[in-house]
């Protein structure tokens, strides 16, 4: 266990520091809450199930009997919550002959950043991993694949041909959404909704959905993405997304990006009576995943 003691900050011990820096900073915007529809729970874990619908009906000769279709149980998706908790340990002397009470009051605030910021790399964790066979969802696939597992087969949440992101490239997976079925091989209205990128991402996503005419051409021909507002909740960069040429569109489709928090962040302190070190620490628990793929499309890059 790593103790906080004199030696962590011999300065504070003798006057003349004019400040100090490094233990709070800006926080960044909560991105989990634009990319997640975040909900409480109560329980150990949560559960999304889903129900597979009927299938199309069929024509019916005069005289002929109706066909009945049944529905059934789909994938089931379990969200079970992870606790995150951090702490620290100062000496007794060390609170004692500290002569710049900032310091002290810094570790806290150092502490609620590490809280936070664990929190957005959890969440965007589920971006970074959305391409890989080794994270799966309930119906046994990683979130975007092309081999998406239905009852009417396999379908596909992954732009046809892997593509960086370019005016094309959007157009061909708005197209792809717009074709979009349930698990019974019905059509249903998906459209898309945000744009989410890596930092490296955001200036030529910016460029491609906000120019009036078509981005990085001499053609006069309308930037139809801007012009139909296919795109209504713009653009995300996300600094958390560590893959430099990913890029993903949510859409309007529900329970799918949820975050579930089973505990708010709660900030605790005590005093061990033994050594009289000062202890403090800070504890949540939550769980960020997917439950409907159908949600967010994507692609790795070229």
């Amino acid at each position: 266990m790593s103790t906080i003691t004199t030696g962590n900050h011999p300065k504070n011990l003798w006057p003349g520091v004019y400040a100090h820096f490094g233990s709070s900073y800006d926080k960044h915007p909560q991105f989990c809450r634009e990319m997640f529809d975040i909900k409480t729970s109560k329980k150990a874990y949560e559960e999304i199930v889903e129900n597979t619908g009927f299938g199309l009906a069929a024509k019916k000769a005069q005289g002929a009997s109706t066909l009945y279709d049944s529905r059934s149980q789909g994938s089931v998706t379990r969200f079970t919550h992870d606790t995150y908790s951090l702490g620290f340990v100062v000496t007794e002397e060390a609170i004692e002959d500290n002569l710049y009470s900032a310091t002290a009051l810094g570790e806290a605030s150092s502490l609620a950043l590490s809280m936070y910021t664990t929190k957005e790399i959890v969440a965007a964790n589920v971006f970074n991993r959305a391409f890989d066979s080794n994270y799966t969802g309930g119906n046994g696939v990683e979130m975007i694949s092309t081999a998406q597992v239905t009852l009417d087969g396999t379908q596909s949440n992954h732009l046809t041909i892997a593509a960086d992101i370019s005016e094309a490239a959007i157009e061909d997976m708005v197209i792809q959404m717009k074709k979009a079925k349930n698990s019974r091989g019905i059509e249903i209205a998906m459209m898309p909704q945000k744009l989410f990128v890596p930092v490296e991402l955001e200036f030529e996503a910016h460029r491609i959905l906000k120019s009036t005419l078509q981005s990085g051409t001499a053609n006069n021909d309308d930037n139809a993405l801007r012009s139909m507002g296919l795109i209504p909740g713009g653009i995300m960069g996300n600094p958390f997304l560590t893959d430099t040429d990913a890029w993903f569109i949510s859409t309007n489709v529900g329970n799918s990006l949820i975050g579930f928090q089973r505990r708010a962040v709660k900030f605790e302190k005590d005093n061990d009576f033994s050594t009289g070190n000062a202890l403090a620490k800070a504890h949540e628990r939550y769980v960020f995943s997917w439950a409907d793929w159908r949600g967010i499309f994507g692609s790795p890059g070229a």
